[in-house]
């Protein structure tokens, strides 16, 4: 009985029958047991390296809110007293005014170049 190269092997020797019969019989099944268990432990540890991945995503988004929140409420002062003091009639070369006014469009400037900078440092 020729088995025509089914089994892997291109010869039609004895070696060629036994490893047929092996995989007809299931003699094999340890190996094949092996092989799904080394496979199974592959993808469970591909699938810890995407969770932290994700998660490590997650914590830097929620701390760049966290910190353009905080850029936010602090400014809130420098805005008000902008606003106040242009409405009421200020002068913009008025110190007061002035120093606001650059504390106004400093922080958000310095904000935005460390965010771009995260941003760059995590692509590359």
């Amino acid at each position: 009985m020729k088995s025509g190269g089914t089994s892997g092997n291109s010869g039609s020797g004895p070696e060629s029958d036994r490893d047929l019969l092996s995989a007809l019989t299931g003699t094999q099944a340890s190996h094949d047991r092996a092989v799904a268990y080394r496979t199974r432990r592959v993808v469970a540890a591909s699938l810890g390296v995407m969770r932290d991945q994700k998660e490590g995503g997650r914590r830097s988004r929620s701390m760049a809110l966290a910190s353009i929140l905080l850029v936010i409420l602090a400014m809130g002062p420098f805005v008000w007293r902008v606003t106040d003091d242009v409405i009421g009639g200020e002068h913009w070369s008025d110190m007061a005014t002035q120093s606001s006014l650059w504390v106004c469009i400093l922080v958000p400037a310095v904000l935005a170049a460390a965010l771009v900078a995260g941003w760059l440092r995590r692509d590359s």
